[in-house]
């Protein structure tokens, strides 16, 4: 899951997208208006956590933007205010949801989550192959009912797998969706991390590297 953060309050920002992180989430963090379209023109995210009140362009206009372009990023607004006239304006605008300030963490989490599902193709509620078996929602994963103690990036190649079994999955794009902006698109992040992945799936291997192309789970 990708996820750009849009708050003018650095520590709060910094706090949100650290615990996005922590659960698992690739988590890109601005500042302010000018520099989240900027992130948006180059990078797909799955969510915009988007405070409502902006410096440089306000986050009204970035939401009727990516409305206007018809783009599938899910918007949860954030703001201090909790009336129901704002919250009316910020649905209207083309938030999907709305969380007034201070909000509980775990209520931050579960709403990008749900954001995230309704973002991409619907999945069922277990991703499966095999006798592997992974449930976003629980964050845990099994390999003939042995529950994997895999890491946040780990799980997250997984997850990425598993969603599209059967179907090639380069590592430019494994790094874009489990890593962020700040990962270096020259490293080997991803063939280090699969490695470790591999090592804690056993055997027999699941994971096929495909020449010049990428990683699979399942048959084609």
């Amino acid at each position: 899951m990708r996820v750009l953060v849009v708050e003018d309050f650095e520590v709060l920002a910094r706090s949100i997208g650290n615990g996005l992180r922590h659960e698992g989430m690739a988590v890109d963090v601005v500042l302010d208006g000018t520099a989240a379209l900027e992130h948006l023109a180059v990078t797909r995210y799955d969510v915009v956590v988007l405070d409502r009140d902006l410096p440089g362009v306000h986050g009204d206009e970035i939401c009727r933007q990516l409305a206007h372009g018809r783009c599938e990023t899910r918007v949860l607004m954030l703001t201090a205010s909790d009336t129901i006239e704002d919250r009316v304006d910020g649905l209207g605008l083309g938030a999907d949801d709305y969380l007034p300030k201070p909000f509980a963490f775990a209520e931050l989490v579960a709403r990008v989550r749900a954001l995230a599902r309704r973002a991409s193709p619907a999945l069922p509620p277990t991703l499966a192959c095999g006798d592997i078996a992974l449930d976003p929602a629980r964050r845990v994963a099994f390999r003939s009912g042995r529950r994997l103690e895999l890491s946040p990036k780990e799980f997250a190649l997984l997850e990425c797998l598993l969603a599209a079994p059967g179907l090639v999955i380069s590592a430019e794009e494994l790094l874009e969706r489990v890593w962020d902006a700040a990962a270096d698109p020259f490293s080997s992040a991803v063939k280090h991390t699969m490695h470790r992945l591999r090592a804690k799936l056993g055997d027999p291997p699941v994971i096929e590297t495909i020449r010049e192309g990428g990683y699979r789970i399942g048959s084609s």
